[in-house]
Protein backbone atom coordinates (compact mmCIF):
# COMPACT_ATOMS: atom_id res chain seq x y z
CA UNK A 1 0.00 0.00 0.00
CA UNK A 2 1.41 3.39 -1.44
CA UNK A 3 0.40 6.34 1.66
CA UNK A 4 0.61 10.21 1.23
CA UNK A 5 1.64 11.42 4.91
CA UNK A 6 0.95 15.26 5.30
CA UNK A 7 0.56 17.41 8.45
CA UNK A 8 0.10 21.39 9.21
CA UNK A 9 -1.42 22.47 6.56
CA UNK A 10 -2.67 25.56 7.75
CA UNK A 11 -5.39 25.82 4.97
CA UNK A 12 -7.89 28.37 6.92
CA UNK A 13 -8.17 30.80 3.86
CA UNK A 14 -7.73 29.04 1.12
CA UNK A 15 -8.56 25.10 1.51
CA UNK A 16 -9.07 24.37 -1.91
CA UNK A 17 -5.71 24.65 -2.46
CA UNK A 18 -5.45 21.34 -0.75
CA UNK A 19 -6.70 19.58 -4.35
CA UNK A 20 -3.72 21.47 -5.97
CA UNK A 21 -1.41 19.39 -3.51
CA UNK A 22 -3.37 15.87 -3.94
CA UNK A 23 -3.29 16.45 -7.47
CA UNK A 24 0.75 16.75 -7.89
CA UNK A 25 1.78 14.77 -4.84
CA UNK A 26 -0.75 12.36 -3.86
CA UNK A 27 -2.18 11.38 -7.33
CA UNK A 28 -0.87 7.45 -6.98
CA UNK A 29 -1.58 7.10 -3.65
CA UNK A 30 -4.29 4.84 -2.12
CA UNK A 31 -4.38 6.36 1.59
CA UNK A 32 -3.34 9.89 2.57
CA UNK A 33 -2.66 10.04 6.05
CA UNK A 34 -2.96 14.10 7.68
CA UNK A 35 -1.45 14.73 11.26
CA UNK A 36 -3.68 17.60 12.26
CA UNK A 37 -3.68 21.21 11.57
CA UNK A 38 -6.23 21.71 9.17
CA UNK A 39 -7.68 25.10 10.63
CA UNK A 40 -10.44 24.10 8.47
CA UNK A 41 -13.13 21.71 7.88
CA UNK A 42 -12.95 21.92 4.00
CA UNK A 43 -9.92 20.89 3.78
CA UNK A 44 -10.94 17.35 5.45
CA UNK A 45 -14.00 17.03 3.09
CA UNK A 46 -11.97 17.98 0.06
CA UNK A 47 -9.05 15.23 0.82
CA UNK A 48 -11.93 12.99 1.43
CA UNK A 49 -13.82 13.38 -1.93
CA UNK A 50 -10.87 12.62 -3.58
CA UNK A 51 -8.99 9.93 -1.84
CA UNK A 52 -9.08 7.13 0.98
CA UNK A 53 -8.25 9.32 4.25
CA UNK A 54 -7.73 9.18 7.80
CA UNK A 55 -6.73 11.89 10.20
CA UNK A 56 -6.16 13.41 13.61
CA UNK A 57 -6.90 16.67 14.47
CA UNK A 58 -4.09 19.26 15.63
CA UNK A 59 -3.67 21.79 18.38
CA UNK A 60 -4.56 24.88 16.54
CA UNK A 61 -8.01 22.71 15.12
CA UNK A 62 -10.93 24.21 16.62
CA UNK A 63 -14.39 22.29 17.44
CA UNK A 64 -15.96 21.67 13.66
CA UNK A 65 -12.36 19.70 12.83
CA UNK A 66 -12.46 17.81 16.57
CA UNK A 67 -16.28 17.17 16.21
CA UNK A 68 -15.50 14.84 13.28
CA UNK A 69 -11.68 13.53 13.67
CA UNK A 70 -9.72 11.73 16.87
CA UNK A 71 -6.69 13.38 18.66
CA UNK A 72 -5.24 9.58 18.12
CA UNK A 73 -5.76 6.89 15.61
CA UNK A 74 -4.37 3.37 14.84
CA UNK A 75 -4.60 1.73 12.06
CA UNK A 76 -3.80 -1.53 10.50
CA UNK A 77 -1.47 -1.46 7.26
CA UNK A 78 -0.34 -4.86 5.78
CA UNK A 79 0.65 -6.31 9.22
CA UNK A 80 2.13 -3.02 10.39
CA UNK A 81 0.65 -1.01 13.33
CA UNK A 82 0.35 2.85 12.54
CA UNK A 83 -0.22 5.50 15.29
CA UNK A 84 -1.17 8.99 14.49
CA UNK A 85 -1.13 11.77 16.76
CA UNK A 86 -0.45 15.44 16.19
CA UNK A 87 2.17 16.13 18.67
CA UNK A 88 1.01 19.07 20.87
CA UNK A 89 1.23 18.87 24.34
CA UNK A 90 2.88 20.33 27.11
CA UNK A 91 7.11 19.25 28.44
CA UNK A 92 9.03 17.18 26.68
CA UNK A 93 10.09 17.54 22.60
CA UNK A 94 7.22 16.72 20.03
CA UNK A 95 8.88 13.32 19.17
CA UNK A 96 8.68 12.51 22.53
CA UNK A 97 5.13 13.43 23.47
CA UNK A 98 4.24 11.08 20.12
CA UNK A 99 6.54 8.40 21.74
CA UNK A 100 4.59 8.63 24.94
CA UNK A 101 0.88 8.73 23.85
CA UNK A 102 1.76 5.05 21.81
CA UNK A 103 3.56 3.59 25.00
CA UNK A 104 1.43 0.90 25.76
CA UNK A 105 0.23 0.51 21.81
CA UNK A 106 2.90 -1.45 20.35
CA UNK A 107 2.89 0.66 17.22
CA UNK A 108 5.63 -0.69 14.27
CA UNK A 109 5.02 3.20 13.24
CA UNK A 110 4.33 6.42 14.30
CA UNK A 111 3.11 9.11 12.46
CA UNK A 112 3.34 12.96 13.96
CA UNK A 113 3.63 16.39 12.98
CA UNK A 114 3.64 20.17 15.21
CA UNK A 115 6.60 21.05 14.66
CA UNK A 116 6.38 21.86 10.94
CA UNK A 117 10.32 20.06 10.84
CA UNK A 118 10.37 16.97 8.73
CA UNK A 119 11.98 14.37 10.09
CA UNK A 120 12.64 10.34 9.73
CA UNK A 121 13.96 8.34 12.49
CA UNK A 122 13.63 5.09 14.82
CA UNK A 123 13.51 4.91 18.53
CA UNK A 124 13.35 1.50 20.34
CA UNK A 125 12.40 -0.15 17.03
CA UNK A 126 9.80 1.73 16.22
CA UNK A 127 9.44 4.04 13.02
CA UNK A 128 8.72 7.63 13.66
CA UNK A 129 7.77 9.89 10.78
CA UNK A 130 7.13 14.08 10.69
CA UNK A 131 5.99 14.86 7.12
CA UNK A 132 6.86 18.81 8.16
CA UNK A 133 4.24 20.99 6.24
CA UNK A 134 3.27 21.10 2.66
CA UNK A 135 2.18 24.81 2.91
CA UNK A 136 3.50 26.38 6.02
CA UNK A 137 7.13 25.41 6.02
CA UNK A 138 7.97 27.99 8.51
CA UNK A 139 11.65 28.62 8.98
CA UNK A 140 12.81 24.81 6.92
CA UNK A 141 14.25 25.51 3.59
CA UNK A 142 11.72 23.38 1.69
CA UNK A 143 7.84 22.31 2.12
CA UNK A 144 7.75 19.03 2.41
CA UNK A 145 5.94 15.70 3.07
CA UNK A 146 6.70 11.56 3.13
CA UNK A 147 5.53 8.79 0.70
CA UNK A 148 5.32 5.78 3.04
CA UNK A 149 5.36 2.54 1.13
CA UNK A 150 4.18 -0.99 3.17
CA UNK A 151 4.07 -4.74 1.81
CA UNK A 152 4.40 -7.64 4.10
CA UNK A 153 8.26 -8.00 3.15
CA UNK A 154 9.65 -4.25 3.49
CA UNK A 155 8.72 -0.92 4.34
CA UNK A 156 9.87 1.90 2.77
CA UNK A 157 9.49 5.55 3.76
CA UNK A 158 10.89 8.75 1.87
CA UNK A 159 10.56 12.07 2.14
CA UNK A 160 9.77 14.69 -0.64
CA UNK A 161 10.86 18.47 -0.79
CA UNK A 162 9.46 20.88 -3.11
CA UNK A 163 10.10 24.58 -2.99
CA UNK A 164 6.33 26.09 -4.68
CA UNK A 165 3.65 24.18 -5.92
Amino acid sequence: MKIGIMSDTHLDKHPEKIVEYIDKYFNDVDLIIHAGDYTNCKVIELIKSRKKFIGVWGNVDKRPVRSVLNEKEIINVEGKKIGIFHGHGDKKTTPERAIEIFKDDNADIIIFGHSHQPSIFTKNKTLLLNPGSLSRKRKEPWFSYIILTIDKNSISAEMKFFTKI
